[in-house]
């Protein structure tokens, strides 16, 4: 019998999201978990208000990917949302009797999801006025039920796809699973053409440097990974381990650019490693590591020399990078979710002498949230701009008022200095 995916298409419409300005009140610094100040100053020239948030009442957003005019998400309900963006009016959504969806990835035209039957779904996706998708291919294919098992039950991966990449230039699209391993998919021709175990444990995230074709890999093992693919061949050599801490790896983002390539890996212990590629060697000189959050960072971005790094803390930080060096700053602590932030995305939506840029969040408290980050260059603050800011703040209220954080975020502390 062939699979059944049930695509529906439900009218363009303005979804129930709560529109919000930049909050009126700061919260006390007597809390880790404070909103951070909305006033641009030479120290921290970054504003940001959320756009819209959105609560899911079919299930926790495992899910998150961004094209150029739509979000997709993906939850346990076994659905993918498409939003247009960036006021988050649902335009339609493919129900796929197949599990939960677990990751999701966008290029052009193409959406690729991993499911809980452990496969993977190609569809054809339109633009947001006419959202229409079709289905190309399922990786592995599905068997007849009347014909015996091909090998394509064995190219299978045997627990959750975890995370996906994909090679633009090569056309490779790489799978990595909790079973170990990744795999490496030729999308047109139906099948896997590479199967390798990279990890002791989970593989958490892959990501792919476009500019040589480099594959890193990170694992629940505590380490990441550098790999490099056979030249003329389909098959995958380990060319680097980077191993500084014992704790799990979750995440990765790749900032790449003509002068500098820098690789960022966060971790379970709330840090987040970063590596720089040698310009003649080529290896991958560990820089440091970015310390902030309380627990687990468990997803990150990479937009030019930002990074956003989403943690089990509930909080988004946002660094940047100083030109010419590995030092980072700490530009702003964005705080509105009140669980785990599971996904995140960037986008640059106007590159001047202002960055503004497009922050997307899901947590597992069901919610996902459209940010609008505007980014000032430190050197170059008005002194009238702050005037007028500190015109806009006069009128708040700075009294004391902690954040009530989430119970299990007390509880986890209460535990914490107990032990």
């Amino acid at each position: 019998s062939s699979e059944r995916d049930d695509m529906q298409f439900p009218a363009a419409r303005i979804s129930a999201a709560s529109a919000t300005s930049i909050p009126a009140r700061p919260m006390s610094p007597e809390t880790p978990w404070m909103l951070s100040p909305i006033r641009t100053s030479p120290s921290q020239p970054l504003l940001y208000h959320c756009l819209a948030s959105l609560h899911r009442h079919e299930g926790c957003i495992l899910s998150l990917a961004v094209s150029k005019d739509l979000i997709f998400t993906g939850t346990k309900s076994c659905r993918i949302h498409a939003w247009r963006h960036p006021d988050c009016g649902e335009v339609g959504y493919i129900k796929a009797g197949s599990g939960e969806v677990w990751a999701i990835l966008a290029y052009g035209r193409i959406l690729i999801t991993a499911h809980g039957d452990h496969r993977v779904r190609v569809w054809g996706v339109s633009a947001a006025d006419n959202f229409r998708p079709k289905k190309i291919a399922t990786l592995p294919p599905k068997n007849s039920f009347f014909v015996f098992p091909r090998k394509s039950s064995s190219q299978k991966h045997k627990d959750y796809i975890s995370c996906l990449a994909y090679n633009h230039e090569e056309k490779l699209l790489y799978t990595g699973s909790w079973d170990k391993t990744v795999k490496a998919w030729k999308i047109l021709e139906n099948r896997c053409v590479d199967s390798f175990v990279a990890h002791e444990s989970h593989v958490n995230a892959i990501a792919i440097n476009q500019d040589d074709g480099c594959v890193f890999t990170c694992s629940s093992d505590g380490s990441v990974k550098i790999w490099r693919r056979v030249f003329g061949e389909s098959s995958h050599i380990l060319t680097m381990t980077l191993k500084f801490q014992l704790s799990p790896v979750n995440a990765l983002a790749l900032s790449s650019s003509p002068s500098t390539c820098i690789l960022y890996s966060g971790s379970s212990d709330g840090l987040i490693n970063f590596w720089e590629k040698e310009k003649t060697s080529g290896r991958f000189n560990h820089g440091g590591f970015l310390q902030g959050h309380h627990f687990a960072v468990l997803c990150l971005a990479a937009v030019a020399d930002l990074i956003f790094s989403g943690s089990e803390d509930a909080t988004i930080r946002v660094w940047r990078r100083e030109e010419g060096n590995c030092l980072h700053t700490c530009l702003a602590v964005m705080d509105g979710h009140h669980g785990p932030v599971k996904c995140l995305a960037a986008t640059l939506e106007r590159e001047a002498t202002v960055k503004g840029l497009l922050v997307y969040s899901a947590s597992l408290d069901q919610t996902f949230k459209v940010w609008r980050v505007k980014v000032y260059p430190t050197e170059k603050v008005s002194l009238q701009h702050s005037a007028m800011e500190d015109q806009q703040m006069d009128g708040v209220d700075f009294e004391a008022s902690p954040v009530l954080s989430p119970s299990w975020v007390v509880k986890k502390l209460q535990f914490s200095h107990v032990h």
